[in-house]
């Protein structure tokens, strides 16, 4: 009986064994990984540049401004028609060039505070984007989406 068992396994082992498989590898490369944004340089932005704001929907020029651009993080201002220069903060990230102002009276709501954060990027030589203004106790219209467009003077 023990020899009866000992064959059947044998068999059993020679049966199942069979032909080795060979494992399936997939060869196809990897995707390659998105390039990297290009990062823009704050020393090919520096200069003065005339600002154009229009509603997020419309093409209605809202108001249109100054903005002098530095080498540097330091030194940006904007400039709004009859008024002193107030300071902007700027930061690069990747190819978007974000600035951020205020608070200051607003132009469009006189007597209201607000702060405007503005994210750009460079598109035919004009820094294109979208603006976001936050207005003081201004309550359900506290929040105003905007597109902005500046060209680099001469």
């Amino acid at each position: 009986m023990r020899a009866t068992a000992v064959l059947s396994c044998a068999v059993l082992l020679v049966a199942c064994g069979g032909a080795e498989e060979t494992p399936v590898v997939d060869t196809a490369a990897p995707a390659p990984a998105p390039a990297p944004a290009a990062t823009v340089s704050l020393a090919d932005l520096a200069g003065k540049w005339t600002q154009v704001v229009r509603p997020e929907t419309g093409d209605s020029v809202l108001v249109t401004m100054e903005l002098n651009a530095t080498a540097d993080t330091s030194g940006w201002t904007v400039t709004f028609p009859g008024r002193e220069p107030l300071p902007a903060r700027v930061r690069v990230d990747g190819d978007s060039i974000m600035t951020s102002i205020g608070p200051y009276e607003s132009v469009l709501r006189k007597g209201v505070q607000v702060t405007t954060e503005t994210v750009a990027r460079l598109q035919d030589g004009k820094m294109v984007g979208t603006a976001v203004a936050r207005y003081q106790g201004a309550g359900a219209d506290s929040v105003v989406r905007l597109r902005t467009e500046a060209t680099k003077g001469s």
